[in-house]
């Protein structure tokens, strides 16, 4: 190994430049297995959607949603009005296309367009909507404790004659803690959510990827999965469905006492050979996880040493017998959520953070 073939030896992986963007690779087919498992834990009369707000959890929003169509999906969720235009251009006129910030102002032709529903918030959005686009498909979200989005509950309950009468898509709320089983929060949730819709007329749902795996109770008619389809917390289970690898651009000897990167965070002890690869915060490798975070060259380990920059990592390759060309960010090895515990944040915002610089590879595309 490097210690042990001293300078000389060790100077031929030194200095060596090489070229290439870091490759993301996303694997479809494991986005509709996932959504597969899913849609077998409910009740056969329970629909099972999909979320794919944020580009497809970062994954890539038009490619994710056609694979998800041709796998059965016909009910699609996003954040806001321009997020469902993309979807209805990628799966057809035959889906229904769900926007959780509900009808905004400036929306009502791209909703009466792109026949995107919108999930009404608030009594504003209610006058809004029944005044500029009367007729058109709407749906309802409930505040149920989270206090984020949602019709509070007396707003619901002098509304809610004219809402079931003008006849809603789906009725829904959002759970604050479902991957939390045993959270108190989740079965108060339930509570209020059947206290303030049961003999309604109209579809209901409620649950998430969290809310399907605390059970049926939880599914109503309709269920919305988002980070299992991509292989995320807490859906255990899941496949995974991305891969990261960053090629290498230079590889150096630094001697004991020197030091690495910004601020000089990373002091050598011992004479260590430091790779640098092609990726950075600017790509969504969050700075914190020069840290703690590791990279693979296989099978093996590689820590990160110094700061994450902008476009670069430092790694310390060291105990390599060779140096490859590219390391594994994301893989075999290293799920979004291992990542996630590295840099102290949640596999969420490690997809969503995905760069728009990685040259992607999608498998299995419908």
């Amino acid at each position: 190994m490097l210690p042990h073939r001293g300078l000389d030896a060790a100077r031929p992986f030194a200095d060596t430049a090489r070229m290439g963007a870091a490759h993301l690779t996303v694997d479809l087919d494991a986005v509709a297995a996932n959504w597969r498992a899913l849609d077998a834990l409910s009740q056969p009369h329970v629909e099972t959607g999909a979320a794919v707000k944020a580009d497809g959890y970062g994954t890539g929003a038009t490619d994710v949603a056609r694979k998800l169509h041709a796998s059965g999906v016909r009910s699609f969720f996003v954040a806001v009005a321009s997020e469902g235009v993309i979807i209805r251009r990628a799966v057809g006129t035959d889906a229904d296309i769900h926007v959780f910030s509900g009808h905004m102002h400036g929306d009502t032709d791209l909703l009466q367009q792109h026949r995107l529903i919108p999930m009404l918030n608030a009594p504003e959005q209610v006058a809004r909507h029944f005044q500029s686009a009367p007729g058109h498909p709407f749906g309802v979200q409930l505040d149920t404790g989270m206090n984020r989005l949602g019709m509070e509950r007396g707003d619901w309950d002098a509304l809610k004659s004219e809402l079931m009468d003008a006849g809603p898509r789906l009725v829904m709320s959002h759970l604050a803690c479902a991957d939390e089983p045993d959270h108190p929060m989740n079965a108060q949730q339930l509570h209020s959510f059947r206290t303030m819709t049961d003999g309604i007329a109209h579809r209901r749902s409620l649950a998430a990827t969290g809310g399907i795996l605390l059970g049926t109770e939880y599914h109503f008619d309709l269920v919305r999965p988002g980070i299992g389809l991509y292989g995320g917390r807490p859906f255990d289970d899941a496949t995974p469905v991305v891969a990261l690898s960053a090629p290498i651009v230079q590889t150096r000897i630094v001697r004991p006492f020197e030091t690495v990167g910004y601020g000089n965070t990373w002091t050598a002890n011992v004479e260590s050979c430091i790779a640098t690869i092609s990726a950075g915060y600017a790509d969504g490798l969050i700075r914190g996880l020069g840290s703690n975070g590791r990279v693979w060259a296989g099978d093996v380990p590689c820590p990160i040493v110094g700061r994450v920059s902008m476009d670069l990592i430092t790694v310390d390759v060291t105990h390599l017998e060779e140096i490859p060309e590219t390391l594994d960010i994301l893989g075999p090895h290293q799920s979004v959520d291992d990542l996630a515990d590295a840099a102290g944040t949640i596999g969420y915002e490690i997809l969503t953070s995905l760069g728009h610089r990685y040259a992607r590879h999608y498998e299995g595309a419908a």
